[in-house]
């Protein structure tokens, strides 16, 4: 496909802001409209410890929680670009998204955004896509500024609602819409990081890449545990022991295995990058008095109408995955503020597509595999189960550890670190500006230290089996 310089021209019925940049020429692939050439991933399929049986047992099947064979992530790559030439102006718009952020001239181009439907979307992978564009869209919107902009115009408005509606999520940038539906994949293994490549980017930079496709690989490389702790689930009913240690040191090892990919983010996030210039754009409105945004977003909708909305932003703990790891283990975590207050676990569940909510929920009900391991044993079987247990409880521990361990590079030491730029209100500068790490703000809205090391402690007290 060929490239031209992009002239400042209206491609479609609006008038196009022009695009300036300092640094770098602006190339767009043209025509936008022209037959789409699918890259998609073609599937192999992972170990899978139980298929469709195993000890007389029929597997789940997970397709209708929109489960494939890559755990929460789709079957094939993301889609790459909406099919109808109809949504070209929110596909030129997310293209050069860097350099209208860069520029500051994203608001300009949104204000002037025509008004699309989102009735011409042909599958579910677009609408995945129109949702994760207009996720995008939103936070450029309300953060690419000096100040944030606190309305919504109804140009994303409307349609970003509808997306939101359909894919059972709010209408924010979630951890599905930045990081499960925004990759794409050169080979068949989307845990090779090498083979992955984002679609959607605020500020274009390897960093930012980096960063998400991180957290897609880390959900690739634990496929197949979710049918091995299904049927040791099962197991516990009938009190088989040896498939549940089994599944248990399966659920240690993926749980290393994904901690380890979670350690190359070293290689190639630069913390400063990270902190001042990707990470702002990731916040929500939900507790973000102090970077500006006191009464959250309105989302207008037209003619008056229109509602003011505070939401959380995207965060590793909208993870299906993560979750999914705690609800196998029994480990629970408890309210974080006022009595009868929903524990931010609970809550951010409502951050997830709806078919992995009701998969966690689904998974709840199964059984207590926490449950067989507190009883007292009197067999080598059951001593084995215990150990099992708390081997797998210590490496989740572990593994949030090294979550702290990276928050601690990205977040805290950067935030006591001056910004040599333009300094913007976000959540990086108001965050900055508090008095000690322990009231830094996540982009989920937390009071992140003091939440990460509270569901690290969580963890590590389910793996004492004390009741």
């Amino acid at each position: 496909m060929g490239y031209i310089i992009l002239a400042f021209y209206p491609l479609w019925s609006w008038t196009s802001p022009s695009i300036t940049s300092r640094n770098a020429t602006l190339h767009v692939r043209w025509p936008l409209s022209q037959p789409h050439i699918d890259l998609r991933c073609i599937m192999s399929p992972h170990a899978v410890l139980a298929a469709a049986h195993r000890n007389g047992k029929r597997s789940v099947d997970l397709s209708k929680f929109a489960v494939s064979r890559n755990a929460f992530l789709p079957e094939h790559s993301p889609a790459e670009l909406l099919s109808d030439p109809y949504y070209e102006p929110w596909e030129l718009v997310v293209q050069h998204l860097p350099t209208l952020v860069q520029t500051g001239s994203i608001r300009a181009w949104v204000a002037q955004l025509p008004l699309l439907s989102t009735d011409r979307l042909k599958s579910e992978a677009e609408w995945r896509r129109a949702y994760s564009m207009l996720a995008y869209m939103t936070h450029a919107h309300v953060w690419g500024g000096d100040e944030p902009d606190e309305i919504l115009p109804p140009q994303i408005t409307l349609p970003f609602l509808r997306a939101s509606e359909h894919l059972e999520l709010p209408p924010v940038l979630t951890y599905a819409g930045a990081n499960l539906w925004n990759f794409s994949c050169k080979g068949d293994n989307f845990s090779n990081l090498e083979d992955l490549s984002t679609l959607f980017s605020f500020t274009g930079t390897e960093s930012e890449s980096w960063f998400l496709l991180i957290s897609a690989a880390m959900e690739a490389k634990a496929a197949g545990i979710l049918q091995t702790m299904m049927v040791a689930l099962e197991a516990v009913k009938t009190r088989d022991y040896r498939v549940v240690t089994d599944a248990l040191g399966e659920l240690r090892t993926c749980i290393q295995n994904v901690g380890a990919l979670l350690e190359r983010m070293y290689e190639r996030c630069d913390p400063t990058t990270f902190y001042h210039q990707i990470r702002p754009f990731l916040a929500g409105s939900k507790n973000m008095e102090a970077a500006g945004l006191p009464r959250g977003v309105f989302y207008d909708e037209g003619h008056g109408k229109g509602e003011w909305r505070q939401l959380r932003g995207g965060s590793n703990g909208q993870s299906s995955l993560i979750q999914f790891f705690d609800v196998v283990l029994g480990v629970e975590h408890r309210t974080h503020g006022s009595a009868g207050q929903k524990s931010f676990h609970s809550e951010v569940r409502e951050y997830m597509p709806g078919p992995h909510r009701r998969f966690l929920v689904h998974v709840a009900r199964m059984g207590s595999i926490r449950e067989l391991a507190l009883v007292a044993p009197t067999t080598d079987d059951q001593r084995r189960l215990r150990d099992a247990y708390t081997a797998a409880t210590e490496a989740l521990s572990g593994f949030r550890n090294k979550h702290i361990q990276m928050v601690t590079r990205y977040i805290i030491l950067p935030s006591k670190q001056p910004c040599n730029g333009a300094a913007r209100q976000n959540l990086a500068s108001s965050s900055s500006g508090r008095n000690g790490v322990e009231e830094l703000t996540g982009t989920g809205g937390t009071m992140l230290v003091p939440f990460l090391k509270k569901a690290r402690d969580e963890t590590s007290q389910a793996g004492k089996l004390e009741r």
